[in-house]
């Protein structure tokens, strides 16, 4: 009875392990239930020992009963289980491998979604870091062409100058640097600091590249380290002055580094020039300034050279100090300054030298004097050259004029009439050819130029009132500036009109044929024969003038002629129209219109019009009839050549055949 159990038993704890091992696979009803039962059946037959086998077999025979069918059941359900789950496992892997693909794309999507939002978090870095590059610190920068620059100039000029002029007088005049040490202390550290913010300022100062003002810190800087320039500022702001802890503060011979600045002094010389209105006056006073610096510095060396060999030792030397006019500061530097003066220029009349480093420096101040010398004759010339320049050639002008009118025997009042003229012009100050003087501008500064000058008045006219603002800027730029002589005609009636003129400065008389009477008078802004240069169809007077028109005394006017009117206007038809209308009213105005007039200008046109359509129609009838001919030989030499070649062909076939 025990071994009928236990074997279905050691069965059925086998069946019972694979039924666990497919619990694990899939998942079956009831499957909790039979793993309670398992453990409780191997608890309870690890439990019974061999003396207590005979109560656990009359005990427990139901539970034995119970345990057998519920362990054929199992086995059965096992069974079934293990026939199922081949047809389940059959029928899971494909949705197993459709949640493989569906994980694997949710895993893609899942990447992508992730991939995406990195990328806009880069993105978003990305973007505020080049913001952050895009809009860099906003810092100081000194841009060279506005007025700042050139009064930043103007103020370390000022250092530059009193290093220049005083440290040398300062290092060779004992007296001078004993007596206001302190005061030179002062100064001395002023310009320092000056100094220190004209670095700043270079570091700072923009420049041009491909039209634009660079404004980076870091390129300017990197620029300005690079240059020259910068290793003789940092040598200029060396802290010398050190040295004074040991020898004592008044050795300013240790501050001559500070001379080594000396651009910025010649930078604002330069842009003065530029900017001043008498360019050739700042030359002159420039070259005198040159001048005595160097006599200046030249009459600082002598003292120095004297004092080093001793004063009143020879007859080149400075006088000795105990002559007590000679021992004040005033005379040494007056003394000395004119020593330098006379060697300089050459004049002489100095004490000769004594020994041989005395010859060597008047040797020396002797070749620097030649050279001064002859660089002052050389630059006044040319600047007293080009002063009169203008002048040069106006004279040319008149000479070449009377030249010719003597040739052509011009009577003595015409004569007269042209000198006077010229006279005026000159006195005036209207020699100058504007077309000869704008030639170098670009146009659109020509065009400001002259808008500046010519708009206002091109306005007034009543005409040009309301045009086209490009209209008035192409008629500026030909307005031609003339001058007319007292008594002179700018125009006679029955004169063809091909100018209109705007008086800019002057009177006009509009008078009778005797030339005396006086109709009216016009002055400055007045203009007239706007009408004869437009063409009116209809007109009264056609293109004619229609009064005298005379100059009472000298007169300035614009003229603007009827060619580059027209020229103009090719551009801008609707104003041109609109001109035309304009006129046309003002003339109906005054009645000076004829409408028979306009209605035979307008069947004139309409005749040559046709004329005109006729003969081009004769033109296109002859080309077609040379084509129709063309076109008939043509046909008559291919129906030839057809011939010929049947002609060639039919021995051929007959031979064929």
């Amino acid at each position: 009875m025990e071994t009928h159990v236990d074997r279905p038993l050691h069965q059925d704890n086998s069946s019972w392990m694979m039924v666990m091992e497919t619990q694990d696979q899939s998942p079956i009803a009831g499957a909790g239930l039979l793993s309670r039962r398992f453990h409780m059946m191997r608890s309870g037959r690890n439990s019974i020992g061999p003396a207590e086998s005979s109560c656990s077999a009359q005990g427990g025979e139901e539970n034995r009963r119970s345990v057998c069918s519920d362990t054929r059941l199992a086995a059965k359900n096992m069974n079934n289980s293990n026939n199922n789950d081949g047809k389940k496992d059959d029928k899971k892997e494909e949705p197993k491998k459709d949640e493989k693909k569906d994980d694997k794309k949710d895993e893609k999507k899942d990447d992508k979604k992730d991939d995406k939002k990195d990328d806009k978090k880069n993105d978003k870095k990305d973007d505020k870091k080049d913001d952050k590059k895009e809009e860099p610190k906003e810092v100081w920068i000194m841009d060279p062409a506005t007025d700042t620059y050139y009064y930043w100039l103007f103020t370390i000029a000022i250092p530059v100058f009193y290093n220049l002029m005083f440290l040398v007088a300062r290092a060779c005049f004992n007296e001078l640097q004993y007596a206001n040490s302190t005061l030179w202390m002062v100064f001395d550290y002023i310009s320092d600091a000056l100094y220190y913010t004209d670095t700043f300022v270079r570091a700072r100062t923009g420049f041009l590249e491909q039209g634009l003002l660079v404004k980076d810190e870091k390129i300017l800087k990197e620029k300005y380290m690079k240059t020259r320039q910068f290793r003789l500022d940092i040598i200029s702001i060396l802290p010398t002055d050190i040295i004074f802890f040991y020898i004592g503060i008044n050795n300013p011979e240790w501050r001559f580094n500070r001379l080594f600045r000396l651009a910025r002094l010649f930078e604002f010389f330069d842009r003065t020039e530029t900017r001043t209105n008498f360019p050739n006056i700042f030359r002159i006073a420039n070259l005198v300034l040159y001048i005595i610096i160097i006599i200046h510095w030249n009459a600082c060396l002598y003292f120095a050279i004297s004092k080093v060999l001793g004063f009143g030792s020879d007859t080149w030397v400075y006088p000795s100090m105990e002559n007590a006019e000679f021992a004040r500061l005033a005379r040494q530097y007056i003394y000395c300054f004119y020593w330098s003066t006379l060697t300089l220029t050459t004049i002489g009349e100095t004490p000769p030298p004594v020994r041989d480093i005395e010859y060597f420096f008047v040797v020396a101040d002797f070749l620097t004097g030649v050279l001064i010398f002859a660089t002052i004759v050389g630059n006044v010339g040319a600047m007293i050259s080009n002063m009169n320049a203008a002048r040069v050639e106006f004279q040319a002008k008149i000479d070449s004029i009377k030249q010719y009118m003597q040739f052509r025997k011009v009577t003595k009042d015409l004569e007269a009439r042209v000198v006077k003229w010229f006279d005026y012009l000159w006195t005036e100050e209207k020699t100058c050819d504007e077309k000869l003087v704008l030639k170098n501008l670009p146009d659109k500064l020509k065009a400001e130029i002259a808008i500046n000058v010519h708009l206002e008045t091109l306005s007034k006219v009543r005409i040009f009132q309301d045009c086209e603002a490009g209209l008035l800027i192409e008629l500026v730029l030909k307005l031609q500036p003339q001058v007319f002589s007292p008594g002179d005609y700018i125009c006679k009636k029955g004169d063809i009109g091909r100018e209109m003129y705007i008086i800019k400065e002057g009177k006009l008389a509009v008078v009778a044929d005797d030339g005396v009477t006086q109709f009216v008078v016009l002055s400055d802004g007045a203009y007239f024969g706007e009408i004869s240069i437009l063409g009116i169809k209809g007109s009264k007077a056609g293109n004619r003038r229609t009064a005298n028109i005379r100059s009472v005394g000298y007169s300035d006017l614009f003229a603007l002629s009827k060619d580059d009117l027209m020229e103009a206007l090719t551009e801008y038809p609707d104003a041109k129209y609109a001109l035309e209308e304009k006129g046309r009213a003002i003339l109906m105005k005054d009645n000076l219109i004829d409408e028979s007039l306009v209605t035979a200008v307008d069947a004139r046109d309409l005749e040559v019009k046709v004329n005109q359509i006729e003969s081009s129609l004769e033109i296109m009838s002859n080309k077609f009839r040379k084509l129709s001919d063309q076109y008939e030989s043509s046909q008559r030499k291919l129906k030839q050549r057809l011939c010929n070649l049947s002609n060639e062909v039919r021995p051929l076939r007959e031979y064929r055949e």
